[in-house]
């Protein structure tokens, strides 16, 4: 099967919890159409380089998958339709790659830094 990455925003309204339900639930999409998530990050509330729908900050999202393509279209359909995620981005990958994303090493850093 074919490997993805999949990357997405929720508004910044929705607290922690609410948006890694969110997340749950996609998760759950992905494995009822036959799909299988590899591994799942919760990069945090972060600021947003430009406004999107009113919102200057959002909570991101990273998936590594091994899917159909028929999984993935509806996940992103189902994405498409709920008013709580403001963006997704879905790549095709040749292999993931070992470990964490730059995202959490770089916001271990940053932990590490703050002390």
């Amino acid at each position: 099967m074919p490997n993805y990455e999949h990357v997405f925003i929720c508004r910044q309204d929705l607290t922690s919890v609410q948006a890694e339900t969110l997340a749950e639930e996609f998760k759950g999409t992905l494995m009822d159409n036959g799909g299988k998530v590899i591994e799942s990050e919760y990069w945090g509330l972060r600021s947003i380089a430009y406004r999107m729908n009113k919102n200057r900050k959002g909570h991101y999202f990273m998936f590594k998958s091994e899917s159909n393509s028929t999984a993935v279209a509806e996940m992103e359909r189902l994405m498409n339709i709920n008013e709580d995620i403001m963006r997704f981005l879905t790549i095709k990958v040749k292999e993931h790659a070992k470990g964490n994303s730059i995202m959490m090493n770089s916001k271990a850093k940053e932990d590490e830094e703050r002390g």
